[in-house]
């Protein structure tokens, strides 16, 4: 019988069924989606196919449940799950993100359904979990004309869909002080779904180790997230949802022992590892999306708004003794925006597309300086000044875009489609932007595409801030090159091609190959001792690339690996000049070709899974020829690679029949010392050692 979605099969037991001579199939329940979880599934399935499809990108995905095989499972940091997509480089906390996308800097956006996240002020750490995610994309290379801003990579999230009401709380902890809390709860009443996730998470390093030592000195760290999802039908064709989050951390800066101190105040005995520098950081945000379907029509306007802030504190004493110079920096942003996009099926062979956004995001800088004033001679007198270099200004970024998507044939589309984007920033500027793509799919099982994209980005506002350099003459801190040009966007051709062949049933491969040439590049560095990053222009720049990637499932088997070589170099700095206090390296950049800061030759990751009755067990691996170091970025660190271990196993003891499930992860289980950044390359201030070996469980109870 059929009761409320679910269909019964009963069988009797042997003695019955000998008895009567009647064979009754055994208990099987099986649960048909609700109404409600089906109209939501057309309103998901509308979006990504109709509204905002990703026609002529190279794509690298990842569902909930290869999410949840990973080693730490949904905890593990987002930032470090990104590391498993091809082209996806590691790098330290400080570079905010603490990963690179086929060699470029910060220039990544993150969209959650589709709708953008304003990326924050350079703070530390991920500002998002893990366990919302219902499934992850990321986007790269020839991106359609709907990505705007930040377009080296998408981070392309949905959140969860399935929301049988119940939840679960875990607690996650082991290694280095690491205790971490958790809850996840969703249903559904009437015509709404909702979830909320919240985390706590304290440990004793919370950046990297400034040496190779299994503990670092001074690195606490204390984080505070939560994610909310409201989502309610307004009819058939109509969706009203709401997303709201929040990330607060206070991280300590770890010290780096021997420095030694520089002689021009306080002394010469001071211990480095006593140093007491800090750093506070806060993410909110809030989004409300109403979407629309029809035969036809599809739309969906956004509203979002976000503040951030980050606050570093210096240890004022201690910084002059060592540095001549100890910056209080705080970056507050307030930014308001809106999106638009629509698709409208004209026949049968096209499809338009077409949308807008704007944001005026409102960013205060106040870096408070305390300085030693220089004498006739240039030299630094033990008599402390403090300097306040603020900065306000209130930006706007524009931008619309309309595209077809033509079916030439019954294997071969065409994405055309063009941009404009507007900046009032530090500069006004302005471009205009085609798009084009074709993809072919020749056979059932290959799909090819080639594109071509003129990106247009813009400065992070908070981070290409004018600094009155006047403020600092005949101090310390006065700059030794010349120059404070205004950064500019950054203007690039982008060319990228790439095909897709499923092998055999469950296996799965990909190869893709990239090439960008850019003018006024931008990049950024942490120039002095307070973690916060700058940004500047490079006059030309030039990366090209190849990337490969192979997948293989089969029942509860799960395997991948990627492989990527990429190249990026560019010359002469003509932003923020003031920045280099090596008027050497300066000279030589200017005239020469040198590779970026952020440029790693080799990138690989691998992975293997398998689920068999509830156990689970899971491996993955990172590698990295490592990053640039060195005079003008000539050389790089040694390479690396750390090899992650997990084990999981569901118990039959828990809750309302709901299992128990508790996991064992190895970080790092070779106990590989490798070093991230040496501290001596364009833009570094300090080495960064990547995590000891580390040894962690978690107990998740579901309800």
């Amino acid at each position: 019988m059929l009761i409320l979605g679910v269909t019964r099969w009963a069988r009797a037991d042997s003695s019955t069924a000998a008895s009567t001579g009647t064979l009754v199939l055994p208990d099987i329940v099986i649960e048909a989606p609700s109404v409600l979880q089906t109209k939501m599934d057309s309103f998901d399935q509308s979006r990504d196919n109709f509204l905002l499809p990703k026609i002529g990108a190279t794509s690298y995905s990842m569902d909930q449940t290869a999410i949840e095989s990973l080693p730490q499972g949904t905890d593990t940091p987002i930032d470090k799950l990104v590391l498993q997509a091809p082209g996806v480089s590691y790098d330290s906390a400080v570079s905010n993100p603490d990963f690179h996308v086929r060699n470029e800097y910060a220039n990544v956006q993150t969209r959650i359904n589709g709708i953008l996240l304003p990326e924050g002020v350079s703070g530390l750490g991920p500002v998002l979990q893990t366990d919302f995610i219902g499934n992850f994309d990321l986007l790269t290379g020839a991106l359609p004309a709907q990505y705007g801003l930040r377009t080296a990579g998408v981070l392309d999230l949905t959140t969860k869909s399935e929301f049988a009401p119940g939840g679960s709380v875990s607690l996650y902890g082991g290694s280095f002080g690491t205790l971490s809390p958790s809850f996840d709860y969703g249903g559904s009443h009437g015509d709404t779904q909702y979830f909320v996730t919240g985390s706590y998470m304290q440990n004793n390093e919370g950046l990297e180790n400034s040496t190779s030592s299994v503990n670092p000195i001074h690195d606490k760290t204390e984080q505070e997230k939560f994610f909310g999802y409201v989502s309610t039908l307004l009819g058939d064709e109509s969706r009203l949802t709401y997303m709201t989050g929040t990330s607060v951390s206070q991280f300590q800066i770890p010290n780096n022992p021997d420095q030694t101190p520089l002689g021009d105040f306080g002394g010469t005995t001071l211990d480095s590892t006593d140093l007491n520098e800090n750093e506070r950081d806060a993410f909110y945000f809030n989004v409300l999306a109403l979407q629309t379907k029809g035969e036809k029509y599809d739309s969906q306007l956004s509203v979002f708004s976000r503040y951030t802030t980050v606050h570093f504190i210096p240890d004022i004493f201690g910084d002059l003794v060592f540095n001549d110079v100890a910056s209080d920096v705080t970056r507050q942003s307030l930014l308001n925006g809106l999106q638009f996009d629509e698709s409208y099926r004209l026949n049968d062979l096209h499809t338009l597309r077409g949308g807008f956004a704007a944001t005026a995001e409102h960013t205060q800088i106040d870096n408070i300086s305390t300085v030693l004033p220089l004498d006739d001679s240039g030299n630094p007198q033990p008599t402390p000044v403090t300097i306040n270099d603020a900065n306000s200004k209130l930006g706007w970024n524009l931008g619309a875009y309309l595209q077809d998507e033509w079916k030439l044939t019954r294997t071969l589309t065409l994405n055309a489609g063009v941009r404009f984007d507007q900046l009032y920033q530090y500069v006004d500027a302005n471009q205009v932007s085609p798009r084009v793509a074709l993809v072919d799919k020749p056979f059932e099982d290959t799909t090819l595409h080639i594109g071509y994209a003129r990106y247009f980005t813009p400065p992070m506002q908070a981070q290409a801030a004018t600094s009155d350099v006047a403020l600092f003459a005949n101090t310390t801190q006065q700059p030794v090159v010349a120059g404070q040009d205004p950064v500019q966007p950054e203007r690039s051709h982008y060319f990228d091609a790439g095909v897709d062949q499923k092998l055999l049933p469950g296996w799965t491969a990909g190869a893709d190959a990239y090439y960008k040439i850019a003018t006024d590049a931008l990049d950024d560095g942490q120039f002095g001792q307070a973690i916060v990053l700058t940004q500047f222009n490079y006059a030309k720049e030039y990366s090209e690339g190849l990337e490969f990637k192979t997948r293989y499932e089969n029942d509860g088997f799960a395997a991948y690996g990627n492989f990527s070589v990429s190249q990026t170099e560019a010359k002469d700095v003509t932003s923020n000049q003031y920045l280099f206090d090596d008027p050497v390296e300066f000279a030589y950049i200017a005239n020469n070709y040198h590779y970026t800061d952020d440029a790693q030759i080799f990138t690989a990751s691998a992975g293997t899974s398998y689920r068999w009755n509830k156990n689970l067990v899971s491996v993955d691996s990172v590698y990295g020829s490592g990053l640039r170091s060195g005079f003008a970025n000539l050389d790089h660190v040694p390479p690396y690679e750390i090899v992650n271990v997990g084990l999981a196993h569901d118990f039959d003891i828990g809750l309302k029949n709901k299992p128990l499930t508790v996991r064992l992860d190895i970080v790092n289980i070779f106990d590989t010392t490798y070093l991230l950044r040496s501290g001596d390359g364009i833009g570094e201030f300090a080495p960064q050692y990547g995590q000891r070996r580390g040894f962690f469980g978690s107990v998740s109870q579901k309800f």
